[in-house]
């Protein structure tokens, strides 16, 4: 397993991180996906052979949070 931790700008409402985390956890792959509200930070486990970390940023992107940086580990 992989963990991929995104920086984004500062999140406004608490419904961004049902969208966010909903939208990842659904996704074929991601073992785990939280957002930290307070901190900006969505961090996700996954499965490199089923989904690359490009994909998991691209959603977020998608969903319209824009990405400030990213590190996978």
């Amino acid at each position: 397993m992989k963990k991929i931790v995104l920086n984004l700008e500062p999140l406004t409402c608490p419904s961004c991180i049902k969208k966010i985390e909903g939208a990842l956890n659904r996704m074929d792959g991601v073992a785990d996906a939280k957002v930290l509200f307070n901190s900006g930070k969505v961090r996700a486990q996954f499965d490199e052979n089923q989904i690359a970390a490009e994909d998991i940023a691209k959603t977020v992107t998608g969903l319209g949070y824009p990405i400030i940086s990213q590190k996978v580990s």
